[in-house]
C-alpha cells in the first residue's frame, strides 16, 4: 500500500506549478548585434573563443529559442561557449497582426540571409556553421537549397527537421483536404501560439496533460523533485509566439499538403529549392521517440542532399529531450561539439 499523501507535499507540488512563471531561463549574457522588424541577432559573450568558424542557432517559428539556453548548468549555449565556440542566436521575435503578410520567403531569403551576413561582419569570420532545430532546420535547409555554394555556411546542422512529413500525425491533421488552411488564415492575422501549443499537447494528451504533473507530485512525495528543471522546461513550453498567417498557410500547404520540399517542386521568389545544392558538411540528428517529427520525416534528406560529408546521428529521446533533456549534455552535446570542432578550423 502506498503511503498517504501529505498535505505539505500537495502544497509543494502546487507551489512549483504556480511559481513556474518566476523561473529564470535564457540567462547566458549576450549582446544585440542586429535587428530587423521583429528579428534579432544575438552574440553570446565569451573570453575563450578558440574556433574561427562561429555557430548561428536558429529555432522554429513556434515556441521561443530559449530552449537553446534553458537554464544555467543545462544550456547548450553555455556548453558550446565552454568548448570554445563563438555562438550567435537568430531570434524571430513575437509577430503581431502587422506581420500577417510575412511569408516563409522573409525568413529564408531575408532574415536568415541578413543574419548570417551580420555574423560574419561582427566576428570577422569568412564562414559559419548554421544549426537549425525543427522548423528552424527546414528554413536552414531551404536556404542551402537555394544558395548552394553561394551560402556562407560551411557546416549545416539539422536537428529533428521535417523534410517529408507525410508519415506523421501532423500530416494526418493538417495535410488532409478537410483541413481548410485558407479559412484559418482568413480569420486570423496571426495564428495564436496557444492554439498550436494545445495541438502539440493533444498529440500525447495523457502524457502532457496528466502524466507530467502526476510524476511531479510523485517526485515531491519521494523528495526527488527538481524544481529548477521542471520550472525551466514548463516556462519555455508556455512561451508560444503567434505564427504569421501567410507563413502558416505556406508552411501547411507547401510542406504538409503538397510535399513540395521533398519532391523538389518548391519555389521561393521564383527560384527552385533544390536540396541537391546542399554541399555543406551536413549533420542530421533524429530522435527515435520523436512524435512531432518522427525520424522517417527527416531521413529522406540523407538521399536528397548533394553533400559528400553527411553524418546521421540517430539517438534515443523525444523531439525536445534529445537536445534539451537532462541527459543531453552528457550524450548529445559532446557529439555535436566534436563534429563541429573537426569542421571549424581555419
Amino acid at each position: 500500500m502506498s503511503p498517504p499523501v501529505k498535505l505539505a507535499d500537495i502544497v509543494e507540488t502546487w507551489n512549483i506549478i504556480l511559481t513556474t512563471p518566476d523561473a529564470r531561463i535564457a540567462t547566458t549574457p549576450r549582446d544585440v548585434v542586429w535587428t530587423h522588424r521583429k528579428t534579432t541577432l544575438y552574440r553570446y559573450r565569451s573570453s575563450s573563443r578558440r574556433f574561427p568558424v562561429p555557430v548561428m542557432l536558429v529555432f522554429a517559428l513556434i515556441n521561443g529559442p530559449a530552449i537553446f539556453d534553458l537554464r544555467a548548468g543545462n544550456s547548450l549555449v553555455e556548453f558550446l561557449l565552454a568548448e570554445g565556440f563563438d555562438v550567435y542566436l537568430l531570434d524571430w521575435g513575437v509577430p503581431g497582426p502587422e506581420d500577417s503578410d510575412t511569408g516563409l520567403d522573409y525568413y529564408v531569403c531575408d532574415a536568415l540571409h541578413w543574419g548570417m551576413r551580420e555574423v560574419l561582419r561582427s566576428s570577422g569570420a569568412s564562414a559559419l556553421s548554421l544549426a537549425g532545430w525543427c522548423i528552424g532546420g527546414t528554413l536552414c535547409a531551404m536556404h542551402a537549397g537555394l544558395e548552394g555554394r553561394r551560402s556562407p555556411a560551411r557546416n549545416l546542422v539539422l536537428l529533428t527537421t521535417p523534410v517529408d512529413p507525410t508519415e506523421s500525425l501532423y500530416h494526418t491533421w493538417v495535410g488532409r483536404d478537410s483541413f481548410d488552411v485558407d479559412y484559418v488564415c482568413e480569420n486570423w492575422e496571426v495564428i495564436p501560439g496557444r492554439g498550436i501549443d494545445v495541438a502539440n499537447k493533444l498529440m500525447k494528451p495523457v502524457t502532457n496533460l496528466w502524466t507530467t504533473y502526476r510524476r511531479l507530485a510523485q517526485d515531491v512525495q519521494d523528495g526527488t523533485a527538481d524544481r529548477a528543471a521542471f520550472q525551466a522546461m514548463a516556462k519555455w513550453i508556455a512561451d508560444n509566439p503567434p505564427f504569421p498567417a501567410r507563413a502558416f498557410r505556406e508552411w501547411v500547404t507547401w510542406i504538409y499538403k503538397e510535399g513540395r520540399l521533398a519532391r523538389g517542386s518548391l519555389q521561393i521568389r521564383g527560384e527552385r529549392v533544390d536540396l541537391r545544392r546542399i554541399e555543406q558538411s551536413l549533420l542530421v540528428l533524429t530522435a527515435d521517440h520523436d512524435h512531432i517529427v518522427p525520424p522517417v520525416n527527416t531521413l529522406p534528406l540523407l538521399g536528397l542532399a548533394g553533400s559528400t560529408d553527411i553524418t546521421h546521428m540517430a539517438r534515443p529521446g523525444g523531439h525536445i529531450g534529445l537536445i534539451a533533456g537532462s541527459k543531453a549534455k552528457h550524450q548529445i552535446w559532446p557529439e555535436l561539439a566534436g563534429w563541429l570542432k573537426q569542421r571549424s578550423s581555419a
